[in-house]
């Protein structure tokens, strides 16, 4: 995965209000000390719900964007 591709979590992390499912985007890739990506995760109005590192178990890949 690379930055702005687009996930989804594959359980929910009720502590961060999100449910199994919910889509996010990646900001950021992580290879050190084990590979990880951030992602924000939004609102319908574009507020952020809640941005986390999480390990690559934790989501699936839905699309690519890309660049502008």
């Amino acid at each position: 995965m690379r930055e702005n591709d687009v996930v989804r979590l594959v359980r929910g992390l009720p502590e961060h209000g999100l449910t199994s499912g919910a889509m996010g985007t990646v900001v950021h890739v992580f290879r050190r000390p084990t590979l990880a990506y951030e992602i924000e995760f939004c609102d319908d109005t574009g507020r952020t719900i809640a941005q986390l590192a999480l390990e690559p178990d934790a989501i699936d890949q839905v699309a690519v964007r890309s660049p502008a």
